[in-house]
């Protein structure tokens, strides 16, 4: 039976035919349809849903639906225990004397299923316990044929690379964090030695540094796991009696290093700004920052064209008059006006439509990017989640809801697997991740350090700071 309505962006799994088995299916008790499309079910019926036999394997839409949703209703672990004892149970692989003509045609779906998790949620295996149902299923799988040993091994193998490449950027985040931290604290014991490179001294051409922050937006993006937005909103399910599926541990947080990655660039336009001492110097950084912001439109690198307008929008920088009378802003205006967020960012997203579109028809790769404005996503997935109950009256899990949510992240997941083509610049990547961001008390001071206070109010502040931020140097 027609199991989802289908959506496009879906992934991509390697090894076998994903068309091989697709078969009817009688139906599970407890499963609910309307127009042949799965609206509701049973966790259990959904869990038996998801299992091969000899003659069905799940449509892949639905593996992805209930995978990324039913961690709100079940933790991944007890989730993965279930479908390995289901799976030896219903197929008898723990049994020696088991037809062996079956096995042979259950292994290779079963296998395949892993496979599909595995790699769409490699971070769910962080967690050992699902480690140990997975290699007892698969060493039940392996005992028997030699093709099912090599793709049991080659499955097994990709997950540890993709976990062991997750630690890896982990780290590095880390290490990168801590030099931009040592660097601020370096700028603020020697105000003055700052004098300090700016990002013009670095590279003075805007599609260079766009070229660079979408270097920057991409990797980011494509460590993070679908699942991350699912467990950003989870709540305690009001039929579980156990804690949230997700108090335990969280497996990634790469969901928020992109949110701060966001903010940190946002602050580092508002820094470059704010710093330098003469007016013309600083019209000219902020010319140059709208320049790179239009590249990043034409990219579709939205989310820094974004934080580079929220940077510029910050009041420390928005008050600095003298300096904004120096600037041409007609370009500027045309990319505040698409970023307008009236009509619920209407101009934006028939934007992002167009860079979709484009996407879609792609003959190069460049052609292929498209950052959405992260933080919006984030809002419409919660919008979506908050607005629809996860359960209906009589218990069942609405999967008309996880249909969309899926959708959603499906597409999410498609703009994230794109490589960029831009040439990396070491130098340029490094003062972007790393120079001196000021919070929002020091860019006022630096603000008034560039154009006086204008009133008593500010004066106050201004003496407030310099008493507070100078006394720490």
């Amino acid at each position: 039976m027609p199991q989802t309505p289908p959506f496009t962006g879906q992934l991509n799994t390697s090894g076998y035919n994903k068309n091989l088995y697709q078969t009817k299916e009688e139906g599970y008790p407890g499963l609910f349809y309307h127009d042949n499309n799965l609206v509701s079910g049973s966790l259990e019926a959904l869990i038996h849903h998801l299992l091969p036999t000899v003659d069905y394997y799940p449509d892949r839409t639905y593996i992805f639906t209930f995978l990324l949703s039913s961690r709100l209703f079940i933790h991944p672990y007890e989730l993965m225990s279930k479908v390995c004892h289901l799976c030896m149970e219903q197929q008898r692989l723990g049994d020696p004397q088991a037809d062996k003509l079956r096995v042979r045609k259950i292994a290779p779906k079963i296998v395949q299923l892993l496979t599909e998790w595995t790699e769409t949620f490699p971070y769910d295996f962080r967690d050992e316990r699902m480690m140990r149902s997975l290699k007892e299923l698969t060493h039940r799988l392996a005992s028997g044929d030699e093709v099912y040993r090599k793709a049991v091994s080659q499955m097994s193998q990709g997950l540890i690379r993709r976990l062991t490449v997750l630690s890896q950027y982990e780290e590095a985040l880390v290490k990168i964090n801590a030099t931009a931290a040592e660097r601020l604290t370096a700028l603020k014991a020697k105000p003055q030695a700052s004098i300090q490179r700016d990002m013009l001294s670095i590279c003075n051409d805007p599609f260079t540094v766009a070229q660079q922050l979408t270097h920057i937006e991409l990797e980011r993006l494509s460590y993070i796991g679908p699942e991350e937005f699912v467990q950003a909103f989870v709540r305690k399910d009001p039929l579980d009696n156990d804690k949230s599926c997700f108090s335990d541990h969280k497996k990634a947080s790469n969901l928020e290093a992109y949110v701060e990655w966001f903010n940190r660039l946002s602050y580092l336009v508002a820094t470059e700004i704010c710093m330098p001492v003469k007016k013309k110097h600083r019209a000219r950084v902020i010319e140059f920052f709208i320049d790179v912001a239009r590249e990043c439109f034409n990219i579709g690198n939205f989310n820094s064209l974004m934080a580079i307008i929220s940077g510029m929008n910050m009041s420390p920088v928005s008050r600095l008059k003298k300096t904004w009378s120096k600037v041409k802003t007609a370009k500027f205006d045309i990319l505040e006006h698409q970023m307008d967020p009236s009509s619920n960012f209407y101009n934006y997203r028939t934007a992002l439509r167009g860079a979709t579109q484009r996407s879609i028809t792609a003959n190069s790769s460049r052609e292929k990017i498209v950052i959405p404005f992260f933080s919006l996503l984030i809002k419409d997935i919660y919008f979506l989640n908050e607005g629809c109950a996860n359960r209906l009256q009589n218990g069942h899990i609405n999967f008309e809801k996880f249909w969309e949510l899926a959708k959603q992240v499906s597409e999410f997941m498609t703009w994230k697997k794109v490589e960029c083509p831009f040439e990396k610049d070491r130098k340029i990547l490094q003062y972007l991740l790393t120079a001196p961001a000021f919070n929002e008390d020091a860019l006022y001071l630096a603000s008034y350090e560039s154009e006086g206070p204008e009133n008593n109010m500010e004066k106050d502040r201004w003496k407030s700071l310099r008493s507070t931020l100078l006394s720490r140097v």
